[in-house]
C-alpha cells in the first residue's frame, strides 16, 4: 500500500490501487486510476470528501458509456458509483432512481408499476447520473422534461437538493459545480398502459438496432449537434463515413459514432474525432464540438 492511498480517509466502500480502467469503459481503452474508489452509498461518499486532503485530485466517472479515457491513466482517486446507487422505487407517477441505475432498467421498472413518459431514456445508453449531467435525450424529450429533484453530493461532503431550474439546463449541457457527483434522482412520468408503453419500448429498440452500431465497442454520439445540421450528415458530407486510424474508425452504420474495432488505443479514438473535425471544418466551416467526454493523461 502506498504512502498516497493511507492520505485518504477510511471508507466502508472499496479502494483499489493501479486500477485498469480500460475494463469499466464501452470503449475498453484507456490506462489506469492511482486509485478506484466505489462508495458504499451517499453517506459513505459524503464522508470521504469530507476527510479527504485537498491536494488529492478526484474524477467521477459513470458507466463509460460516454467516456474517453486517455492511455496514460487517471492521477488520484477516481470514484464510481456502484451497486449502493443502482435502486431504482416507483412512487404513484414517479421514479426514485440511483445514479447508477442504467437507464435501460430505470425505463423497465416504470413499465411494471405503470409509469409511461420515460420510455425515452431507453434509447440512451449509460446511466442516470450521466444522463443528469448532460442533459442526455432521445426522441425529442430531455431529461430535464422529466426530471423533478437531482440530489447531488459536494467536494465537502455536502449533500444538496437541486431542482431542473438550479441546474441551468441546455443542450446536452448542465451547470453542476465541478466536482459535484449525482447520486439520485426523482423523474416525473405518467400512469399509462403497460402494453402500451412495452410498444414504445420496443420501437425506440428496433430504430436503434436498425440505424446504430449499438453491439460494437462505441461510446455513443460522438460530437453534439450544431445549429446548422446534424453532425452525422456533416461528416457524411466530410467524407468521413467509415474513416480509420489504427483500431478506431467512424461506424459506416452510423457515422457519428466512433468504434474501436478491436485493438484500438484511447490515441488511435482521439486522433480519429481530431481529424473528422479538422475535415468537416475544412469542408463546411463547421467546427464541431466533442460529446464524448475525454479525461485523463495522454503517453
Amino acid at each position: 500500500m502506498t504512502s498516497f492511498i493511507l492520505k485518504l480517509p477510511k471508507t466502508r466502500g472499496r479502494m483499489r490501487e493501479n486500477a485498469d480502467l480500460a475494463k469499466i469503459n464501452w470503449f475498453q481503452v484507456g490506462g489506469r486510476a492511482e486509485v478506484l474508489f466505489k462508495p458504499e452509498d451517499a453517506g459513505d461518499l459524503a464522508e470521504f470528501f469530507a476527510g479527504k486532503p485537498n491536494d488529492i485530485p478526484t474524477t467521477i466517472i459513470g458507466v463509460g458509456s460516454n467516456l474517453l479515457i486517455r492511455d496514460g491513466g487517471i492521477d488520484g482517486v477516481v470514484i464510481r458509483l456502484g451497486r449502493g446507487f443502482a435502486d431504482c422505487e416507483a412512487q404513484g407517477d414517479r421514479l426514485i432512481v440511483g445514479a447508477a441505475c442504467l437507464n435501460s432498467n430505470a425505463v423497465l421498472v416504470a413499465k411494471e408499476h405503470n409509469i409511461g413518459g420515460l420510455e425515452f431514456l431507453s434509447g440512451i445508453p449509460g446511466s442516470i447520473g450521466g444522463a443528469l449531467a448532460m442533459n442526455a435525450g432521445a426522441y425529442g424529450v430531455e431529461t430535464k422534461d422529466v426530471l423533478i429533484e437531482a440530489e447531488a453530493v459536494d467536494q465537502q461532503g455536502n449533500i444538496h437538493k437541486l431542482t431542473p431550474a438550479q441546474l441551468k439546463y441546455s443542450y446536452r449541457h448542465s451547470e453542476l459545480p465541478e466536482g459535484w457527483i449525482f447520486t439520485k434522482a426523482t423523474l416525473q412520468g405518467k400512469i399509462e398502459n403497460s402494453d402500451v408503453i412495452a410498444a414504445r419500448i420496443a420501437e425506440i429498440s428496433a430504430s436503434r438496432s436498425s440505424t446504430q452500431p449499438i453491439r460494437s465497442r462505441t461510446g455513443g454520439s460522438t460530437f453534439r449537434n450544431p445549429p446548422e445540421k446534424k453532425a452525422w450528415q456533416l461528416i457524411d458530407e466530410a467524407g468521413c463515413r467509415g474513416l480509420q486510424i489504427g483500431g478506431a474508425q467512424m461506424s459506416e452504420l452510423h457515422c457519428n459514432f466512433m468504434i474501436n474495432t478491436g485493438d484500438a488505443t484511447a490515441y488511435d479514438l482521439e486522433s480519429l474525432g481530431e481529424e473528422v473535425r479538422k475535415r468537416v471544418f475544412a469542408h463546411s466551416g463547421i467546427m464541431l464540438q466533442w460529446e464524448i467526454k475525454r479525461i485523463g493523461k495522454s503517453v
